[in-house]
């Protein structure tokens, strides 16, 4: 069967609480060390976990059993932490977005690429039923040729739940980079690669109020736009349109839908990892609910990285670093445009990830690294 990957995790906020719950007894993967600036998350986080370590974050980076970093950190610190443990010779699974510039990105895959070390990124919720089910539908004919679709993110912000919520309103957050990357991926997986955007941007206040925590009250500025829309054409020549805003109260359109000749999709939020899709058939009287075909069933966030240890180099991860690059291009070029008031022609490409079969909670979460 083989040895477990052995996994390092730097930044351990609220997003970690989901990976540790996937990865910490799955056997595919150890835990061997965790690090945080704030020492005692770590250390809580550590003595969940069977063998992991609490260390710092220069240590975890020297550390020869750690073959992959887990990166966790804000998206701000998203490069640094990534370029250094590439630097370590270690692979790098890090949370959306991969960076928050196209140039650190770009970095990146290309630094990992001379390195000859892997590069994972979520959002990996596409792998689940939800978007896997549409996608099947859509390869497998079901509307027909697709010509368009829909995405749509509408909510009154984060500072609402949040009880730290200022990186959400400085440079490298806003709707766009931080909740874009759920939508355009599962886009890229329906539709395919995109190669020029045109978008328009807002925002509707100069600060926000913290509504929770210790913080609660506390102003916080606002230096990012709040309300991005665009189009982006897509190499196939459907063309989709995206709205992410934080700016709204709640929205009646569903999270995704694809248009084709012959049908119309309805996909689930693809910030979750199963839902209904629904089929709409050209000449129907009413919506169909397609049982799941495709995808990592009730699984959770950790399960890119967990694809990624699983492909031992005889596939590319499905969430890696060239749609993860392609993305950051989109959502960036995106905003440059609204700013810029034109059409711009992406730089980068990627190729649709190879699609997830059906995949049983039971079977994903008893695969072994190098066991199946």
């Amino acid at each position: 069967m083989g040895d477990s990957h052995r996994v390092g995790v730097i930044g351990l906020g609220v997003i970690s609480r989901a990976y540790l719950d996937t990865l910490a007894n799955h056997p595919a993967v150890s835990i061997v060390a965790l690090a945080d600036l704030d020492a005692t998350r770590s250390a809580e986080a550590a003595a969940k976990i069977p063998g992991a370590e609490a260390v710092s974050v220069e240590s975890l980076l020297a550390r020869p059993d750690v073959q992959t970093v887990l990166n966790l950190t804000i998206p701000a610190a998203h490069a640094e932490i990534s370029l250094a443990a590439i630097d370590a010779g270690k692979n790098v699974y890090v949370e959306k977005p991969l960076a928050v510039t196209l140039d650190d990105g770009r970095s990146i895959v290309e630094r990992a690429a001379s390195a000859g070390v892997l590069v994972g990124c979520a959002p990996d919720t596409v792998l689940g039923t939800g978007t896997q089910t549409a996608r099947a539908a859509i390869d497998g004919g079901l509307i027909g040729r697709p010509m368009s679709a829909s995405a749509v993110m509408v909510t009154a912000g984060h500072e609402r739940w949040h009880p730290h919520p200022d990186f959400y309103y400085a440079p490298g957050g806003g709707p766009l980079l931080d909740m874009g990357p759920y939508y355009i991926s599962a886009l890229i997986h329906l539709l395919g690669p995109v190669r020029a955007v045109t978008g328009a941007a807002s925002r509707l206040r100069a600060e926000r109020v913290i509504g929770s925590g210790p913080r609660a009250g506390q102003r916080i500025p606002v230096e990012v736009d709040t309300h991005v829309t665009g189009v982006l054409e897509h190499v196939n020549g459907a063309l989709s349109t995206i709205t992410t805003s934080f700016d709204g109260v709640t929205t009646t359109a569903a999270p995704i839908e694809v248009h084709g000749e012959t049908g119309t999709l309805a996909v689930p939020d693809p910030n979750y990892f199963d839902g209904e899709v629904r089929l709409f058939a050209l000449g129907g009287s009413e919506w169909r609910v397609l049982e799941p075909q495709a995808g990592y069933a009730e699984s959770s966030r950790g399960i890119g990285l967990i694809d990624l240890v699983g492909a031992d180099g005889q596939r590319p991860p499905r969430a890696g670093g060239d749609l993860a690059l392609h993305v950051l291009e989109t959502m960036t070029t995106l905003l440059r445009s609204a700013a810029e008031g034109r059409r711009i022609e992406l730089t980068t490409t990627a190729e649709r990830p190879a699609p997830v079969p059906l995949t049983p909670a039971e079977e994903w979460q008893a695969q072994h690294a190098y066991g199946h």
